[in-house]
């Protein structure tokens, strides 16, 4: 036999959000998402994308300018547990990490009386690159699976080396524009749309071979006489696409009270493979072959938000994120897995303790309504909880530095099968687990 075929071999699409939000969507594209997180009511240059509609309500008009950089680190492990790994108590670890040392943004609004228009660029979906560089359970237990069964039980995992790696990369960059109105003294609308444009990859390899004290079983495995690989599988691929995503906003300022609201309209996004190096389109890499379109889409998100004024000094916000995961198509229809789309309930606080500096913390628990058919050992979430913190410092009238630090605590996830990874007869278990980290500093101005 030339090479084994991989059972769930295919790598689906990795989902790799280097940030808080949905599925698909980073919703820290400003650094005082950071120090605050419940930004929905925001009045100020990050409004841009957490509540469009209030930038009608900043206080002069003229131009104003915002200078993001963010750094994130994310590991992505997996404890896996089958019957034929050789350590001890059948269980492996795999550590994979994403990292994504610099993600900029750039907001920019103009305000002329009852008229705000308002644009950004950001990275609004995934953010890194992620890489298992001992490979995944999923390609390891296939490979042993496959050799077991052919050989009856002779040729056990001792016997044999397995090599694997993978890297997968995502980013969707985002361009906005919009235009808000104030409608009267206390009411403000926005309408606006976001060009989304993805770009992202893998590239990975699987080879097993049979120790040399072994070659001689070879030829029950179907190798030629002296050839000890069992199966060479590798991949490089590039994917792009691209989608447009209609906004609207709403804005209500009632004296200390501040309610916003906001909605992003479903963006249909297919991604393209171009593919460098498949060594099995027409089989376990089918999905991979060049020019094949697999459906990605960005999901629909409906944001509230409350804001209150406690003192001159002291502000506080409550939000609630909903995004509509069920209704936007996946790779494989897997969003039929999930058992709703993402809730997050999101706290914030600030204060002006003096003149020139503002504190501010803030909290957010994410729920994505998990399933085992939607988790998989290439693309995986975990419910969790973010806190952040950070300052706001005035450096002068018209110059503003953020400073922030957020981190993600997840809940580990535990899928477990009767038919690990489809391998009829042998049960397995796999515990997901991610850690994330982010730090930022930006800069608003206004001219």
């Amino acid at each position: 036999m030339r090479k084994i075929s991989l059972i769930g071999i295919v790598m689906l699409i990795v989902s790799i959000p280097t940030f808080a939000g949905g599925v698909l969507t980073n919703t820290n594209q400003h650094v005082s998402f950071l120090r605050m997180l419940a930004r929905g009511a925001s009045i100020d240059i990050d409004g841009v994308y957490s509540n469009p509609a209030g930038l009608s309500f900043l206080p002069h008009d003229g131009l104003y300018l915002s200078l993001n950089g963010q750094s994130a680190y994310q590991t992505r492990n997996i404890n896996a547990t089958f019957p034929l790994f050789p350590e001890e108590g059948n269980t492996r670890y795999y550590e994979g990490t994403a990292s994504a040392p610099f993600i900029p943004s750039v907001f920019a609004v103009y305000k002329k009386g009852d008229w705000t228009f308002s644009g950004s660029f950001a990275v609004v979906g995934g953010g890194g690159k992620a890489s298992f560089d001992e490979g995944l359970p999923m390609f390891d237990s296939a490979v042993m699976a496959q050799i077991y069964s052919l050989t009856s039980g002779v040729v056990t995992p001792d016997m044999y080396n397995i090599a694997s790696a993978m890297d997968g990369r995502q980013f969707i960059y985002g361009v906005q524009l919009g235009v808000s109105y104030q409608i009267n003294d206390w009411l403000s609308v926005f309408a606006g749309g976001r060009m989304n444009y993805f770009t992202g990859g893998y590239e990975g390899y699987l080879q097993a071979d049979l120790k040399s004290e072994y070659a001689a079983y070879g030829p029950a495995l179907g190798l030629a006489e002296g050839n000890t690989t069992l199966t060479s599988i590798e991949l490089d691929c590039d994917q792009t696409g691209w989608g447009l995503t209609p906004i609207i906003g709403v804005d209500a300022k009632l004296g200390k009270w501040n309610i916003a609201m906001k909605y992003e309209f479903m963006t249909n996004l297919n991604i393209e493979n171009k593919t460098k190096k498949n060594s099995d389109p027409d089989g376990a890499l089918a999905a991979f072959k060049d020019g094949v379109n697999t459906p990605s889409d960005i999901p629909a998100l409906l944001t509230a938000a409350v804001g209150y004024e406690f003192l001159p000094t002291v502000r506080a916000s409550v939000e609630y994120h909903h995004f509509f995961d069920k209704q936007a198509g996946m790779a494989n229809d897997k969003q039929k897995a999930l058992t709703h789309g993402t809730h997050e309930v999101l706290l914030g606080a600030e204060w002006d303790i003096t003149r020139h500096v503002t504190i501010s913390g803030g909290y957010q628990n994410t729920d994505y309504g998990l399933a085992d058919d939607f988790q998989s050992d290439t693309s995986f979430s975990c419910d969790s909880y973010s806190l952040g913190f950070g300052a706001a410092l005035k450096l002068s009238k018209h110059l503003k530095l953020n400073i922030a630090y957020f981190w993600t605590n997840y809940k580990d996830y535990t899928k477990a099968s009767d038919s690990y990874n489809g391998i009829t007869g042998m049960a397995g278990t796999d515990v997901y687990s991610r850690t994330n980290k982010v730090f930022g500093l930006g800069i608003d101005y206004q001219f």
